[in-house]
């Protein structure tokens, strides 16, 4: 009889242990994290200075969630080079760990290279922050610098301490030359530095912009600091739209008033395609040590629009401003070739999966052209979830073993 019930014993568990095996193994390989799919899928690369050490007693900020669906269709998720199907590869020399060219009109995405790749803005994110006080603050408000504001790191315009400047003529400052001291002023009237990095980072919720996290107002290097070059696109789409935005990016020289008992402030636009490509319309430019190269810039062209994206990029062979010209000659080839699009730039924000494996779905920007999350629907199809299919099996295993226990135990004892 023992032998029998063993034996029974023995069928019955190694039955439930392949059921559970066979039920749980899908759901453990969704919920690990795909190590080694891409490069930088959760965060940036480690830091190579102390610029991202969080303040004594502060804890470093956990990676953002990765969206359950990618923003901008499914072949945003690829690693490496992402074309049209058929199409020539982007010219040689770019130098971009991460990059993207997009239709700025229709926001449709021509190529790209890693495109939600965790990486670090840099100065780039002066484009959100130019958002925030675009969408804020009245262009002929009157800010007073801070000894604070003139004393940051540069790059800086020149603020002089109680100088009286227009948030139009500091816009200018702060998009053209890149002033880590026009940041910090934007920050201070808008509320401090917390304030407007928190600021910054709901617009970004809002918008859509999920791989990105502003750690400071200017782009210098902070704990969390991350964004993508998708991001970067979506929120540079943003921006264009917005007329004061597209006007100072598009400005060559702009002169700020003598103020404070100092002369006029000359500034000249630091993207050097300004002038030179033909129909270039504006962007912005941005370097750190952790960073590296950042770069965004549009060009029109027989009535298209079109912009790139680079980020951690270097100067050598070339200068990052010839690589991303070369991306654009690339994106107006493959536009004159009626190529398909390999992705789509939109506003709405994607259900997320939370630090804790949950779901939590981001409110819709409201202005996209994105569809509902097609995760979202399937969570809603299936409301019981695979952890109840799997527990239901179980009991279910349990009581047909007992069963089949008792019945061995009844034959052996007759």
């Amino acid at each position: 009889m023992h032998s029998v019930v063993s034996r029974s014993l023995k069928v019955f568990t190694t039955t439930l242990a392949a059921a559970l095996l066979a039920l749980s193994t899908p759901a453990m390989a969704a919920a690990a994290p795909q190590q080694g799919q891409c490069a930088n899928r959760q965060a940036p690369p480690p830091p190579v200075d102390t610029s991202e050490r969080p303040a004594p007693g502060q804890p470093s900020p956990a990676p953002l969630a990765v969206p359950a669906v990618p923003a901008g269709g499914d072949r945003m998720a690829e690693c490496g080079l992402i074309t049209p199907d058929g199409a020539l590869n982007p010219p040689d020399g770019n130098t971009a760990a991460s990059w993207l060219v997009q239709d700025l009109d229709t926001g449709a995405v021509i190529a790209a290279k890693d495109p939600h790749a965790r990486q670090r803005p840099a100065s780039l994110i002066k484009t959100l922050l130019a958002l925030v006080v675009v969408t804020q603050l009245d262009p002929q408000q009157p800010i007073v610098a801070t000894k604070e504001d003139a004393e940051q790191e540069c790059t800086c315009m020149g603020l002089v301490a109680g100088g009286r400047y227009t948030v139009d003529q500091l816009l200018h400052g702060l998009l053209m030359h890149s002033g880590n001291d026009v940041a910090h002023a934007f920050a201070t009237a808008l509320g401090g530095v917390d304030a407007t990095v928190a600021k910054m980072n709901a617009l970004a919720a809002k918008i859509g912009a999920l791989d990105t996290r502003a750690a400071t107002p200017s782009g210098l290097d902070g704990p969390g600091m991350s964004t993508s070059a998708y991001d970067i696109s979506l929120i540079f789409h943003y921006a264009m739209k917005q007329p004061e935005f597209a006007k100072v990016v598009a400005t060559k020289s702009f002169e700020i008033p003598p103020t404070g008992g100092k002369p006029a402030i000359p500034i000249y636009n630091d993207n050097k395609l300004l002038g030179v490509y033909p129909g270039f319309l504006g962007g912005k430019t941005g370097f750190t040590d952790d960073a590296r190269h950042t770069y965004v810039g549009a060009a029109q062209r027989k009535g298209k629009r079109l912009a790139v994206v680079m980020l951690r990029a270097e100067q050598k062979p070339t200068k990052v401003v010839d690589q991303a010209a070369k991306l654009l000659d690339y994106g107006f080839a493959l536009e004159a070739d009626r190529a398909v699009p390999v992705g789509q730039i939109t506003y709405q924000a994607p259900t997320v999966t939370a630090p804790d494996g949950d779901p939590a779905e981001l409110a819709d920007g409201g202005t996209g052209n994105g569809s509902t999350s097609s995760a979202a629907s399937a969570a809603k199809e299936d409301p019981f979830g695979v952890t109840g299919w799997i527990i239901t099996l179980v009991v279910f295993l349990i009581i047909v073993g007992g069963f089949v226990v008792g019945h061995q135990r009844k034959r052996a004892a007759g």
